[in-house]
């Protein structure tokens, strides 16, 4: 059997006082496009952080490659997993093309500066983004789906193999989430291991090679989504009654909620 290069066993995962998850296992497939879904508050944020080394857990490990992730350098991390977090701030008066070199920092150490290597990976993170042509425009000047695109950029840089994206789609429109989600697929693609955090549940059916579902803390769901989505875990995990059909655009799982029910017309 595969051994997973991330995965966490026995996690106990509190912000201060506030126990999120306890006793939480998770693996994720090399090379899959992993989702985490659940409902808001379920913790899968604080997964993600916690797969991230941005959270260390109360107990239980993360393992990257067989080794305690807290227990490696943080530029080794940072070489092995990028992470593109739910909100980045931009620092002033930074222009693209520099904030997509930072993702080159990793890479950077003392006899070993900026190089034809760094100059490629820059310029291809740029062009598989579509945001080559932003590279002079400040960042804090573009739009908010062109900043999204600006900052998967800077993550690629890295050159991981592993990425993690918290809630990627968040506050754009529908074109927009499909585009930066596309281009999620075409990183897993082309051999990446992605794992995101999505709230919507049709676009996690659609994208995921690999769902994690997750209610309280709890992970109650894993697998392919048209072997995990149903009717009964919809209703168990977000509460909603629903009828699942086939997407006719892709073939996977298509959740369409019950409609409410009219009033009687008054006689």
């Amino acid at each position: 059997m595969t051994v997973s290069r991330l995965s966490a066993g026995d996690l106990t995962l509190a912000y201060d006082q506030r126990v999120v998850a306890t006793g939480l296992d998770v693996a994720i497939p090399d090379r899959s496009f992993t989702v985490i879904v659940g409902p808001n508050a379920c913790g899968k944020s604080t997964l993600l952080r916690a797969l991230a080394r941005m959270l260390k857990p109360r107990t239980g490990a993360v393992h990257l490659d067989g080794s305690v992730i807290t227990s490696l350098p943080s530029k080794e991390v940072a070489r092995r997993l990028g992470l593109l977090p739910q909100s980045s701030i931009v620092p002033d008066g930074i222009t693209v093309a520099d904030l997509v070199a930072r993702g080159r920092y990793p890479h950077q150490r003392l006899m070993r500066q900026w190089s034809r290597a760094d100059e490629a990976a820059v310029a291809e993170a740029m062009r598989s983004t579509d945001v080559a042509d932003l590279a002079d425009r400040l960042v804090d000047e573009l739009s908010g789906g062109q900043r999204q695109r600006v900052w998967l950029a800077m993550a690629l840089a890295q050159e991981t193999p592993i990425l993690l994206l918290d809630e990627p789609t968040t506050f754009l429109d529908i074109a927009h989430q499909i585009e930066v989600l596309d281009l999620c697929a075409d990183l897993h693609e082309a051999g990446r291991t992605l794992v995101a955090v999505l709230h919507d549940l049709n676009q996690a059916c659609r994208y995921a090679t690999h769902l994690v579902v997750m209610k309280a803390g709890e992970v109650v769901a894993e697998g392919e989504p048209g072997a995990v989505v149903t009717p009964e875990l919809v209703g168990h995990v977000f509460g909603l009654r629903c009828e699942i059909i086939e997407d006719p655009q892709t073939g996977t799982p298509l959740i369409v909620p019950e409609a409410r029910r009219r009033a009687s017309a008054p006689a």
